[in-house]
This record gives C-alpha cells, structure tokens and sequence, in this order.
C-alpha cells in the first residue's frame, strides 16, 4: 500500500504542472484605462481566458505603461511582448497604407469607414504579416469634426483665420481652405484658444469633452473628415506557438471585439456630441456649401495618397469606391 501511494503522489506531482499550464500574454496600449477602446481590449483579454479556461491569459498595460506609445508597434514585432494596440495612421511615414483611414473626406461616416475598412483590410494583413504581425481586431475613433469660435457657413470663412495643425495633413487641408497653419498639440489647445492663437481647428467629438474645449468655442460642425483606427495586434510566432483550439479562441474573441467596439465608437460619438451641446455648443452638420467645398480638397488629397500609396493604394481606393 505505502508503495502504490507514493507512486500515486508521484503522479499527482508529475501531472500538476501540466494540468495548470498557462500561456500568458502582454498587451500594451497607450491609452487610458477609461477610454472605450481600453475596455473593448480588456474585454477581448477577459473573454480569451475565459474561452480557453484560463489556458491563455493576456495582461493589458494601459496608459503607456509597459511601453510607450510610439514603441508598442516595434515591441510586438521584436517580440519584446507578445501583443499590443497602436493607432494606424502614426506609421503613415512608415508605409502609406497605413494611414489610408485617415486621408481626409474620403471616408466620412461610420458606414463609409466599414467599407474603405474592408477595402484596405487584405492590404493592411499582408503588410502587418510581412513585418511578422497578425491582425486581431481593428475599431475607429469618432471622426474628427470642426470646432470655431465664430459660424462656418461658407469656405470663404476660412480665409485668414488660424487654423490649428498638428500633422502633415491638417497643416495642407488649413492651406487649401487659404487659412493660416498654427501648430498646436491638444494639450496646448485650451491655451491657445484664450490667447486668440487658433480660431477653428479639427478634432473628435470626445476630444471637445475631455478637453473642455466647449468652454472657448461655440460651434461644432459634424464633418467627421476621417475616422481613425486602432489596432490590435499580436507577434505572429506567439501567435504560431498556441494549439488550434486556443488560435481559434483568439481569432473569435478578436471578431467580437472589432463588432463590439465599432458599435462603442459610434454609441460614445453620438453621447460626447450630447454633452456638447449640453455645455452650451451649437451643434449640429455643416453647410452644404461648406461640405462640399471640403469634399473637393478630399478629392485632392486622395489623389495625392495614391500618389505617395501606388498601385496597392489605387487598387485599394478602387474597391472602396465600388462598394
């Protein structure tokens, strides 16, 4: 009996690791823990551990916390960490495709960003597969629309007014309404507009919120000139490394957390452009005049991405304009 024992225990002892195998995973992001994109993320690494039965467990770093933010794309791919989120069109210099998301009024609704999504969605894969990423999920902020201080009905509006930039984008859309380029980054924007430094500038719904930028300016026109994404992202050889149970797990986990956060982006938009107006903005879709004439400088602008984009950026302009 004490021989049949201790070969038991020494089963139990054997088998207890193996039992309790664990895969875990980093994912670092840079934004704030109370941002709804955080939380689509966290959910997606709660449903992963809950799908494998804790078999795969992912830990989010929020708030640039393990990596900051210009970092998390290099990280994942040295395979410093196993995931991470980042924001698409921060590696436009690296490789255009990256930042067709975000070529201005081309894609100006929620239901035009799905489909310029799927258009550029097999470019956007083999390009991340190339630098040994794989593709989980990926969900747009709200638009960037326009704030002014004083009504925007025509473009001529925009003549001589100062106009804040924060990237090569917004630096040729000020030049191209013959408004003056201010460079100014979020943090600066109250500031600067108590200083008379900025007139009207291009930013989301809930940046106006978080920023109080209601307090300073009275107008909110919904032109949503592009609606930028997130992506989340995972080391293809971590990726490679996990049974196909928890490869199926993951990939299912990442589809409902792309469904799940297009719908969040869409829900936040529509409350932040609420509490605008509840703090005193005049809110609401700009002119037909003014629409139009910022249309045209899209038009522009895309023809120059597909200049800088190529035949993949053609190709990919062509499909989205077919559906």
């Amino acid at each position: 009996m004490k021989k049949l024992a201790l070969i038991l225990s020494c089963a139990t002892t054997l088998a207890a690791p193996l039992a309790f195998a664990q895969t875990k995973w980093d994912l670092p992001t840079g934004y704030a823990t109370n941002t709804f994109q955080t939380e689509n993320v966290q959910q997606f690494a709660d449903d992963v551990a809950k799908a494998t039965g804790g078999k795969l467990k992912i830990t989010v770093h929020a708030g640039a916390s393990l990596y900051k933010m210009p970092e998390i794309k290099r990280a994942v791919q040295s395979g410093q960490t196993q995931a991470g989120e980042f924001i698409l069109s921060a590696y436009a210099n690296e490789n255009p495709l990256f930042g067709v998301d975000s070529i201005p009024f081309l894609a100006t609704s929620y239901g035009a960003a799905q489909k310029l999504y799927t258009a550029s969605k097999p470019a956007t894969e083999k390009l991340l597969a190339d630098q040994g990423l794989k593709l989980l999920f990926s969900v747009p902020w709200p638009g960037q629309s326009l704030y002014s201080i004083k009504p925007m009905k025509t473009l001529d509006d925009f003549k001589g007014t100062k106009m804040r930039a924060y990237n090569p984008a917004t630096t040729r859309i000020a030049q191209l309404v013959k408004a003056q380029p201010v460079t100014i980054q979020l943090a600066e924007l109250g500031q600067a507009l108590a200083t008379g430094a900025v007139d009207n500038f291009l930013t989301s719904s809930a940046s106006g919120v978080d920023s109080k930028l209601y307090e300073q300016t009275k107008f909110f026109y919904i032109v949503n000139a592009w609606l930028p994404r997130n992506a989340t992202v995972v080391n293809k050889k971590a990726f490679d490394a996990l049974d196909k149970a928890t490869q199926d797990a993951v990939v299912a986990a990442g589809k409902a957390a792309e469904e799940r956060g297009w719908a969040s982006s869409r829900a936040k938009d529509m409350a932040y452009i609420k509490d605008l107006t509840k703090n005193g903005m005049t809110t609401g879709l700009a002119s037909d005049e003014v629409r139009d004439g910022l249309n045209k400088i899209g038009d522009t602008m895309t023809e120059d991405w597909i200049k800088s984009a190529g035949p993949d950026g053609k190709a990919i302009i062509d499909a989205y304009r077919k559906l």
